[in-house]
């Protein structure tokens, strides 16, 4: 595939981003939708390995600290737009709902999709410079013309806010489990299941600690610029090799001599 001349020079302007080494920490990290397993993974990792200075989680109603390091931010019930600023240099935006038989993540604040443009806008407000999205999608159903670029004009709205690293990851999830209100309902839905495996494996849903690990190699060495890993990197980057996988998405590739 050419290489666009145009790209590479602006890769080559681009100030390489500082690689922190284990005992580093990077300021204050916010993060939106610590919930599920991947907040979870999210959270022990960054945070509990105090990969930054202070940790703030958006919250519904007031909990108690457990980690420490993080502090929980009670969300106004006003819109997104007139919340209060908050100081933070580094953002996780997950929409990973809340595992209801935790009472601790039922707490938390969790965003809807509909609000990703209102949220970034915010984050930028209160100095945010590098922001991470995980995307979770219905696996096999996004056009393969998207899954390495901006998918929607709300992501296109928030690489225009002006953050100086933006990293998509679309990680596929498992599908919901259905409830049927009667036989001939399960009938059906048994006679489609078949389509369930025409998903290539690349496509497949890949553990949350896994996702976890790739956001957190991500924020450590992408250099500035907008990064869209598909489902597919995402699925590799999990076979093994995690860090050269990463390294070989965020880093231009040059043309041959």
């Amino acid at each position: 595939m050419a290489v666009d001349p145009l790209q590479v020079l602006q890769a080559a302007n681009r100030r390489p981003a500082p690689s922190l080494a284990p005992g580093d920490s990077a300021g204050t990290l916010l993060i939106a939708g610590a919930t599920g397993a991947l907040g979870h993974e999210l959270v022990r990792r960054l945070a509990g390995r105090h990969r930054f200075d202070h940790t703030r989680v958006l919250a519904r109603e007031p909990i108690r600290d457990g980690l420490p390091g993080v502090k929980t931010v009670v969300t106004p019930s006003t819109p997104i737009a007139q919340w209060p600023v908050l100081k933070a240099d580094t953002a996780l935006i997950l929409f990973e709902p809340p595992r209801l038989y935790y009472d601790r993540e039922r707490a938390l604040w969790t965003p809807e999709p509909a609000q990703l443009p209102a949220l970034a806008a915010w984050l930028r407000e209160c100095g945010v410079q590098t922001l991470a999205v995980v995307q979770p999608h219905a696996q096999g159903r996004l056009p393969e013309a998207l899954k390495r670029g901006l998918a929607s004009l709300d992501e296109q709205a928030v690489v225009a806010l002006g953050f100086d690293r933006v990293i998509l990851v679309r990680s596929a999830q498992k599908p919901a489990p259905e409830h049927f209100a009667n036989p001939a309902e399960r009938l059906a839905a048994w006679m489609l299941s078949i389509g369930r495996f025409m998903v290539p494996a690349s496509e497949q849903p890949v553990r949350a600690s896994k996702v976890a690990e790739l956001v957190d190699v991500a924020l450590r060495i992408a250099p500035p610029g907008v990064h869209v890993a598909a489902p597919e990197l995402v699925w590799r980057a999990a076979q093994g090799e995690l860090r050269a996988v990463v390294e070989g998405w965020v880093t231009p590739a040059l043309p041959a001599p």
